[in-house]
């Protein structure tokens, strides 16, 4: 993966933990409203979409856009499915 695509990952990454730390200590406070809380939730779920588009961006960069020529194409278009369908 390209070093920026890593960089990139990582910033976002340390955002989604952020909001992770804060939905923590959300839920240690019975005063916090359960809506403030789910806001947070997706919050924490758009910033790791976005970590998995920057990685599979890169992924792409790096390795797919290559594979014709290297021969592994086919390999390559599997090992993604798989990924992406895995639940």
């Amino acid at each position: 993966m390209p070093e920026d695509s890593r960089k990139q990952a990582a910033r976002r990454l340390a955002i989604a933990r952020g909001h992770l730390d804060s939905i923590r200590r959300a839920l240690e406070d019975p005063d916090v409203y359960c809506l403030d809380i789910l806001q947070q939730l997706k919050a924490v779920q758009g910033a790791l979409n976005g970590v998995a588009n920057v990685v599979l961006r890169g992924h792409l960069q790096a390795h797919v856009t290559t594979a014709a020529a290297r021969g592994d194409a086919a390999d390559l278009v599997d090992e993604l499915m798989d990924v992406l369908t895995a639940r």
